[in-house]
């Protein structure tokens, strides 16, 4: 535990200056942490031997990321998105003929999928930040306080578990007091910063977003558990890889941004 909160604390002495600044650094900061996260996916599927195609991955994932942003006025041109999935799709796909199916559809198709995942899920995370940090820390106080909730009322409560094919360990007790903390901690953060004109509009949004956090944490999971591994990754000391920190991450920003929260 001890672990485990120093490590949180060093990352965010680290990382949320960055956030705060914005900006190309940022963005840097960004690539950085989004690809780390594509790798340790395609590490969990032992795909990593694949190089060329890794290549392609990673630049669909950076084209996703950077996608419309703009750095100090002049605004990245990119293709559109469906034409880089396309492009992608179409250059894996190839490449299968050309190494005589050792590289498969199946692979094809995972890498297309884990570069959406991770680039957009993050790409989201840059555009809210460009419209309000407000926004940004809101959505980290949910999330932190949906895994506070569900940690302290799972370990006091817990007795039912909510998928144990997924996760042993989460318990529906402690999934309905991550929900429950997670509504209160964004009601409180309304009243000191405003992010809505309505309180119960908060209110609903908090609520669901606790409940998509979770999806995002128990999809990541379900990765582990089908891949046989413990950690998607050792790069954070007592919290495993990139994806075991962010993966509620990837799932609420861009829910934040899809249901027209962000204004």
């Amino acid at each position: 535990m001890l672990k485990r909160t120093i490590t949180a604390i060093v990352a965010i002495l680290l990382f949320f200056p960055f956030v705060i600044i914005g900006g190309w650094p940022f963005y840097l900061v960004m690539l950085l942490i989004s690809s780390i996260g594509l790798f340790e996916l395609l590490r969990m599927r032992k795909m990593t031997t694949y190089k060329f195609p890794m290549m392609i991955t990673m630049l669909l994932l950076w084209a996703l990321l950077l996608q419309n942003l703009k750095i100090d006025g002049f605004t990245l041109p990119m293709i559109d998105r469906m034409d880089l999935l396309l492009i992608t799709a179409l250059l894996l796909l190839i490449y299968t003929v050309l190494v005589k199916n050792k590289f498969t559809f199946e692979d094809a198709s995972f890498m297309l999928l884990g570069a959406v995942y991770i680039g957009l899920g993050f790409h989201y995370f840059i555009v809210i930040q460009e419209v309000g940090l407000q926004y940004i820390f809101y959505g980290i106080v949910v999330i932190l306080a949906t895994d506070t909730g569900a940690y302290f009322s799972g370990s006091l409560f817990g007795k039912n578990k909510l998928w144990p094919e997924i996760s042993p360990k989460k318990t529906v007790e402690g999934a309905l007091g991550g929900i429950v903390l997670a509504t209160i901690a964004g009601l409180v953060y309304q009243f000191i910063i405003p992010v809505h004109d309505s309180a119960l509009i908060v209110v609903v949004v908090s609520f669901t977003a606790s409940i998509v956090g979770q999806m995002g944490d128990l999809v990541e999971s379900a990765f582990k558990r089908h891949y046989d591994i413990k950690d998607s990754g050792r790069i954070l000391p007592g919290h495993g890889g990139i994806l075991d920190r962010f993966d509620s991450w990837l799932f609420v920003f861009p829910f934040l941004h899809f249901i027209y929260f962000v204004a």
